[in-house]
Formats: C-alpha cells, sequence, structure tokens
C-alpha cells in the first residue's frame, strides 16, 4: 500500500505563504515604480526634444525663406548634441523635403500630416519618441520640422532601478523570513506541543496528561482550556468504562459459572434418566418375549398384532435412549486424543449393518487410509450415525451404494459419506444438525432426529466442521474436517 507523502507543517507553510505573499507585494510595488518613472522619464523626453524642435523651427524660419538649404542643415546639425536624437527633417508646404539631418543620409522619418489646429504634436512607440512643429512666419505657416528620438538611457534607467528594487526585495524576504522565524517560535510552538501532547496521549492512552503552553494568547488559550477539558472528560468516561468491563467480566464469569453448572446437572439428569429407563424398557421387552412365546403355543385372537406393535416401541424407545447417551456423552466425554484409522472403523460399522440385515445387498466402497487425530469412542458414535442414516436412507433402493473417503482441500483432511437414497432439499440442509428435527416422515425413515446433532458436536469439540450437499432423489454426502480439539 502506498504510503501518503509527508505534508509539510503549519508554521513551515505559514511562513512561506508570508514570504510569498511579500513577494509577490514587492514585484507589484516594482512594477508600478518602474513603470511611472519610465512614464515620467518619456515626459520629460517628450518636452525636451518639442521644445528642440521649435527652437530648430524658429531659427529655420530665414533659411526657408531665402531657400537656404545649407543654412537649415546647419540649424539641424546643432542636434547632434544630444546621442537620444537618431534623425531630423524639415519639410516646406506641400510636404516638400527640404533639410535633413544626418545631412548625408536617406530621409529616416516618413512624412506624418501634421493635425489640424495644432502647432505641435508628437508620436510614440516604445522607446521611439517622433516629434512634430509647425514653422511659422508672419502669422502663416511655412513648414513643418520633424524630430526623431529613440531613448537610449531608458533601458539602462530600467536596469538601474531593477537592481536597487532587487536589493530592496531580497532585504524584504529576509525580514519576512526572520519575522516567520519568530512567529513560528512565539505561536507555532505551542501548537506543535499540543500536537505532541495528544500524540502521547493517543499513543499510551494516559489521559491525566495536560497540555500547559508557553506564554499567554485568547486563542490559544481557549484551544488549551478545550483541549484539556476533552481529555479529563475522556479521562472520566475512560474509567467508568473500565469500571462497567470489570463488572461485566465478573457478572458474565457468574452467568457462565452458573450456566456451565445448569449444563451438567441438565446433561447428568438427561444422562440419568436414559440410564434409568434401560430397567423399565428391559422388562417391558422380556414380558413382551414371553407373551409371544405362550401366545405361540396358546393362540389368542387379536392378540399378536398387538405384542409386535408393543415390540416395535420398545426396540424405538431402546434407540432414542441410546441416541440420547450418546448426545449426552458427546459434550460430557473427556477428549482422548491419538490417531485413529477411520477407514478401517468404517469397515467394521458396516460389516455390522450387513450383518444385521441380510436380506439387503449394499455395494459398499471404503477408501484406504483415511486416518486422523480423534477420540476413537466419540469418532465410533460419529461414523455409526453417519454410515447408519446412509444404511437407512438407500433402503428404497434396488441398487444401493455407500462411500467413504477422504480427500485434500486447501491442506486439510475432509472426510466424507456418500449415498445414493432418498437425499434431501439443499434449502432446508440447515435443519439436518438440530435436534429432532427431521426432513422425512417417520412412516418413511423412522428414526429419532437426535443422530446428526450429536455428530455436528462431536466434530465441533474436536475443532472441525461438518456439511451436507444432496438433492431429492439423487442421495446425499456428509463431510466433516477433524483439525484439533477446541480448548
Amino acid at each position: 500500500m502506498k504510503q501518503p507523502s509527508r505534508q509539510p507543517s503549519i508554521a513551515t507553510t505559514l511562513s512561506w505563504m508570508n514570504v510569498l505573499a511579500s513577494g509577490i507585494a514587492l514585484l507589484l510595488v516594482y512594477a508600478s515604480f518602474l513603470a511611472y518613472n519610465l512614464f515620467a522619464i518619456r515626459e520629460s523626453a517628450v518636452g525636451s526634444l518639442t521644445g528642440e524642435a521649435q527652437i530648430v523651427g524658429t531659427n529655420s524660419i530665414s533659411a526657408i525663406v531665402f531657400d537656404d538649404k545649407t543654412s537649415a542643415e546647419t540649424t539641424l546639425s546643432a542636434l547632434s548634441h544630444s546621442s537620444d536624437i537618431v534623425a531630423a527633417a524639415i519639410y516646406t508646404q506641400g510636404a516638400i523635403p527640404f533639410a535633413q539631418y544626418p545631412a548625408n543620409g536617406t530621409l529616416p522619418i516618413g512624412l506624418r500630416p501634421m493635425p489640424e489646429g495644432q502647432g505641435v504634436a508628437r508620436w510614440t512607440n516604445g522607446a521611439d519618441i517622433l516629434v512634430g512643429s509647425r514653422i511659422v512666419f508672419q502669422g502663416k505657416p511655412v513648414g513643418v520640422v520633424f524630430v526623431q528620438a529613440h531613448l537610449h538611457g531608458l533601458r539602462q534607467q530600467a536596469l538601474r532601478f531593477a537592481a536597487i528594487a532587487g536589493g530592496i526585495m531580497l532585504l524584504c524576504l529576509g525580514v519576512a523570513m526572520l519575522v516567520g522565524l519568530v512567529f513560528r517560535r512565539i505561536l507555532a510552538q505551542p501548537i506543535v506541543s499540543l500536537a505532541r501532547t495528544a500524540r502521547l496521549v493517543s499513543r499510551y492512552r494516559d489521559y491525566s496528561l495536560r497540555f500547559a503552553p508557553e506564554g499567554s494568547y485568547n486563542e490559544l488559550s481557549s484551544l488549551t482550556e478545550a483541549f484539556n477539558e476533552m481529555l479529563s472528560e475522556i479521562q472520566q468516561r475512560d474509567g467508568a468504562l473500565e469500571q462497567a468491563k470489570e463488572n461485566l467480566e465478573i457478572r458474565v464469569e457468574e452467568r457462565t459459572s452458573e450456566l456451565q453448572a445448569a449444563n451438567r446437572e441438565l446433561e447428568a439428569f438427561s444422562y440419568t434418566v436414559a440410564h434409568d429407563l434401560r430397567g423399565p424398557l428391559q422388562t417391558i421387552a422380556n414380558v413382551c418375549y414371553l407373551l409371544g412365546e405362550t401366545d405361540a403355543k396358546q393362540p389368542t385372537e387379536g392378540k399378536s398384532p398387538m405384542l409386535a406393535q408393543l415390540r416395535m416401541s420398545s426396540a424405538a424407545m431402546s434407540t432414542m435412549i441410546d441416541d440420547l447417551l450418546d448426545l449426552s456423552r458427546s459434550t460430557s466425554t473427556t477428549l482422548r486424543i491419538a490417531p485413529i484409522d477411520l477407514t478401517l472403523m468404517a469397515n467394521s460399522i458396516l460389516k455390522g449393518l450387513a450383518e444385521m440385515d441380510t436380506a439387503r445387498h449394499v455395494r459398499t466402497v471404503v477408501y484406504g487410509r483415511c486416518q486422523g487425530n480423534a477420540d476413537a469412542g466419540l469418532m465410533q458414535i460419529v461414523l455409526q450415525n453417519l454410515l447408519r442414516n446412509a444404511w437407512k436412507f438407500t433402503g428404497q433402493r434396488e441398487s444401493a451404494e455407500i462411500e467413504f473417503g477422504c480427500t485434500q482441500q486447501g491442506g486439510v483432511s475432509v472426510y466424507f459419506v456418500r449415498d445414493n437414497g432418498a437425499g434431501f432439499d439443499q434449502r432446508l440442509a440447515d435443519r439436518l444438525f438440530k435436534p429432532f428435527q427431521r426432513l422425512h416422515a417417520a412412516s418413511e425413515f423412522p428414526g429419532t432426529g437426535i443422530g446428526l446433532a450429536t455428530v455436528e458436536r462431536i466434530i465441533h469439540r474436536h475443532g472441525g466442521e461438518v456439511w451436507a450437499e444432496g438433492e431429492v432423489g439423487k442421495g446425499a454426502t456428509f463431510y466433516f474436517t477433524l483439525e484439533g480439539p477446541r480448548a
């Protein structure tokens, strides 16, 4: 999983924000002053050029009147004292070139029409400036003088201003950094201490810790009071919770002890009742046998069916007593875990079932090497119930089949008993392992409904699981695992 990147502290972020804000403000101030300075320099240059153009125009009146171009060029050459002036020209009425500066060059200035009614006009393009001035003699315009300049010092002025502003900016940024450090020590450091206290409380669950800031600020005091109040509340609740937890554990232990005692009494009662019923039941069975022998010698009308019914009821009751005793032993018997051969045990049980029901022919398959660690007596009960059920529910099949084996699933041994008998509805599988729950009528398949509940308890005591899969009319398969006894 990708770890989140570590974010800078609030103090560091605020310090950089302070520096950034100061830098932006200084840049805006620098840009404003630079723009104003350049504008002022250009306006001053325009005013100076306008004055020089007017002087040149006034000094060139006689040259124009007497058509003395040499004198006009001499007048224009006086502009050479300015390094910014790159060209100048005099035009007579009708836009006819009269004189130019420099004298040997081509005219660098395009003719610009002078606005009506204005004696002076100017055109600017960045550092390039063009100024035009009318030449008036006796109240009439006789020509126009144009002066073009390129402000070379404008760039130098901007660079000089930038150097000064850069030095001031660095100085101001240094001051901002110093202010940020002071702010961190004065305000951010208490917040860091508060976070450290919160981290210690969270790590060690020590709600008795309190935060004591250095210095006094209204906001920090409020935060400290709220934080300490929260710790006090948590400490009180934590103490109450611990006390309630101790009381609950005591009550659970008491209820568990009571429940275990009640279960032991109930198991002892069930075992005693089932065991004590065997004596009277055996007496009833013996009387039935003697009555049957007497009836065989002196037959009495209607007596034999009643004796048969009585014998069947006695046998059913005997089976129920056996199942109840198995159910009691499944939870009360001490586990004696040892390696056992389940293949040998299954063969023995199936052989006994075949000897008791010789009229049936059942094909049995028991796979070899099915071994496990379990209590031999309890596993005998498990296999007896599962194989006896398989034998019973295949009773209506002409070609009955029963299998026992084991397989590996995810490194765990899974044992199974499979048959092709009556099967069951898979949607009702959760009822199979509940006591006295039956999915078939007693008239079809007799039974007590206790066997599978006993199987589940025994398997769970061994730390395993038991489940079943089946389909009506197509048989059933019961699976179980053994993974060691539960505590």
